[in-house]
């Protein structure tokens, strides 16, 4: 049964004529309408997914595809990110009125500017409804390398099942304070925490290896 499942045709969007390529981890949304997503990924010649789609023509696509209405663009994503600006570890949506925002405190930091900008923006966006988002932070744990590379090192990317959420820590003095961070946003949630130390070499911890699909009708 599961290799049936596996191997039936996945549906992908098709925009201009052509398939579009997006990864989960560049979207979040709040489940009214409202998605994040950030330019670094989406709008940046680095890393280009689909070759030359404009700002106007992804958001056609969140909204014929997705459903939102609302879509709310940061800037750039974390140092170490091969994929380029992923939202998923930066900011979230803890529920359709909060996001939790990943703060870097030490201004020498190459993470400092950009998360604080990407901060400074979420305080002036608004859902769906026009209503001002609601914004909690996260701390960063200390810079993780390996063999010279910083790694993206992020509590941002944990992953929210249905009676728990995946939260990665990295054997760093701010792990419990992202766990009890977590724990005050997620209260009907457990919070159980993952040693991604080792996960991360791969570029990526508990989001980015994860496909959430949400049961349907």
């Amino acid at each position: 049964l599961a290799n049936r499942k596996l191997k039936r045709r996945v549906w992908q969007p098709i925009h201009k004529g052509r398939h579009v390529a997006l990864e989960g981890g560049s979207i979040d949304a709040n489940g009214r309408g409202t998605l994040l997503t950030t330019e670094e990924c989406l709008l940046s010649k680095t890393q280009e997914r689909n070759r030359g789609l404009s700002r106007a023509d992804y958001e056609h696509i969140f909204r014929e595809y997705l459903g939102v209405t609302n879509i709310l663009w940061l800037k750039s994503g974390i140092a170490g990110d091969d994929t380029h600006g992923h939202v998923d570890d930066l900011a979230r949506f803890v529920n359709s009125k909060t996001v939790v925002a990943a703060v870097e405190e030490d201004p020498a930091d190459a993470n400092y500017e950009p998360l604080q900008e990407n901060l400074a923006l979420l305080k002036t966006m608004k859902d769906q409804d026009g209503q001002p988002l609601r914004v909690e932070t996260l701390p960063m744990p200390a810079p993780v390398y390996f063999d010279g590379q910083r790694l993206p090192a992020s509590y941002a990317n944990f992953y929210i099942a249905n009676k728990l959420v995946l939260v990665p820590v990295f054997n760093d003095a701010n792990d419990r304070v992202a766990l009890n961070a977590l724990a005050a946003l997620f209260p009907d949630r457990r919070i159980v925490p993952v040693a991604c130390r080792d996960l991360v070499l791969g570029l990526g911890t508990l989001h980015c290896m994860t496909q959430q699909e949400p049961a349907a009708q």
